[in-house]
């Protein structure tokens, strides 16, 4: 609570105003609202549930992202793409590999009431197995719009210079590198080097993928515990499928346009770590190289070299002179 209260409203503005005067707006922004997501937990991420509640089987931009806020809404502890990677890479490396046992699962997502987008929808029915109890909500959407929205949204992670910046500079992001590469695995090629790339599959092959992996949730999900959705449906049927009150505010409506990682930099507590992770990370190497790069100008070497260089360059120019 000290922590909290010193990352107040005020002292943000103070921070800001004279920050900005040195720094370029975004950045600031940035960083002072990662310390706030870092800081201001809210009551969800910290009280422990006991029992999954829903799965999300619908294939990434289908709604993944309104789908995650709506649960929020709803008090609901979510685990979307972000948190996914972040907190829960090893028991899905595990599953990737097809070596985790249920009670690994469980562990994995303890405390966790909803789990959304990639790989969640990959990996449904492991999930379910391991938590029998759990609805599976299957979100839809028209194939040719899917596609669209799908190839805009990595065409905007490569551009994206949030995205080369953690991935960059985030040592969180060099650890998961091997669950980074399966999860893109499904949609297309993943490089890091020189710049981090999907390169996605043809378009047959990727539309072939949605058209199974739909008919296979269809077929295989319980009927009983299945709600067929698209996003907008809005709140009735999502709310009277949970069994819950509808809330008294609009449904939200997110990654418009596929500007997800405008929005996660601003309002995803993973985002603001990775993001204070890699500032300390460039600011340590920065620090580091102009250190070594002092003593080595200052050293007896550097004088060496320096007189080395000098005798060679005046010995070339006597050569052209002549």
């Amino acid at each position: 609570m000290l922590t909290g209260s010193l990352i107040s409203s005020n002292f943000v503005r103070r921070f800001y105003r004279t920050g900005a005067n040195r720094l370029n707006h975004t950045t600031v922004f940035i960083l002072v609202r990662s310390f706030q997501l870092i800081f201001y937990q809210s009551s969800w991420q910290k009280r422990k549930s006991f029992k999954m509640k829903v799965i999300l089987a619908g294939y990434s931009k289908t709604g993944t992202k309104t789908m995650c806020a709506a649960f929020n809404i709803l008090g609901y502890n979510t685990y979307d793409f972000m948190e996914n990677y972040y907190y829960g890479f090893r028991g899905w490396e595990k599953i990737f590999r097809g070596t985790a046992t249920s009670e690994e699962i469980r562990e994995t997502f303890k405390g966790v009431d909803a789990l959304t987008d990639t790989p969640v929808f990959y990996y449904w029915e492991e999930l379910l197995e391991a938590f029998p109890e759990a609805k599976i909500i299957f979100t839809t959407r028209d194939e040719d719009s899917w596609y669209k929205s799908l190839t805009q949204q990595i065409e905007m992670l490569n551009r994206s210079k949030m995205s080369w910046f953690l991935s960059t500079f985030a040592p969180a992001c060099w650890i998961r590198d091997t669950y980074q590469r399966h999860m893109y695995r499904f949609l297309g090629d993943f490089s890091r080097f020189p710049l981090p790339v999907i390169t996605p599959h043809h378009e047959k092959l990727l539309r072939s993928h949605y058209r199974d992996h739909n008919a296979s949730v269809l077929k295989k999900a319980p009927q009983d515990r299945l709600l067929v959705y698209s996003v907008s449906d809005g709140w009735e049927p999502l709310c009277k499928f949970l069994g819950v009150e509808i809330p008294d505010q609009a449904f939200p409506h997110k990654n418009k346009g596929g500007n997800a990682i405008q929005e996660m930099s601003k309002s995803n507590a993973v985002v603001a770590k990775l993001f204070i992770q890699a500032m300390i990370s460039m600011s340590t190497l920065a620090f580091l190289s102009t250190f070594l790069t002092l003593k080595f100008i200052n050293s007896e070497t550097w004088f060496k070299f320096r007189q080395f260089f000098l005798v060679w360059f005046i010995k070339r120019f006597q050569k052209f002179l002549a």
